[in-house]
């Protein structure tokens, strides 16, 4: 019961609109990492899992729109064809959104579990796109899914301690 109470009290901790957009940047600083080889194809998708994590704990503040917006930044970062991260995104957003309560009501381990399907399908829509401009899909693509599902716990509790309030020094 405890653990319940403690998931419903996460809604309840502050998120600024300068918080949330400082670390939708940072993940786009992290998606400009040089990436060679094989580490490219396992790279995980930065922008994805904190749009993900911003979707799903706090859907009022971040929706598609943002998503739509952050892909079109990551299509120029990677020279990719515009609007292919976008319409990943934009449907990732919408998972997101659609099912923030119920990805809430799990632990971080079976949250991993819920976020690698979003992303399967988000990757897949990617693949999608790829296939139908150039006519293969590189399949080692959707190996990044797995690490950035892999990711999702350590970034959910890196996101939520820098969202505590920071207790005065004052304050006993």
């Amino acid at each position: 019961m405890k653990s319940l109470l403690n998931t419903d009290r996460e809604f309840l901790l502050p998120a600024s609109r300068r918080f949330i957009f400082a670390s939708l940047i940072v993940a786009v600083l992290f998606e400009w990492l040089p990436w060679h080889g094989w580490a490219l194809a396992a790279r995980p998708d930065f922008v994805a899992l904190v749009l993900l994590y911003w979707c799903t704990h706090k859907p009022h503040r971040v929706g598609i729109g943002t998503a739509w917006v952050l892909g079109i930044l990551v299509d120029v970062a990677d020279a990719s064809l515009f609007g292919q991260h976008a319409l990943a995104y934009s449907v990732l957003a919408f998972g997101g959104l659609v099912l923030n309560r119920r990805v809430q009501m799990f632990s971080l381990k079976e949250q991993s579990l819920h976020v690698f399907a979003l992303l399967l399908v988000s990757y897949a829509v990617y693949a999608l796109v790829h296939w139908q401009v150039r006519g293969f899909v590189a399949w080692e693509y959707f190996i990044g899914s797995l690490t950035s599902a892999l990711l999702w716990a350590p970034l959910t509790l890196l996101i939520q301690t820098l969202r505590r309030p920071r207790r005065d020094s004052d304050q006993l």
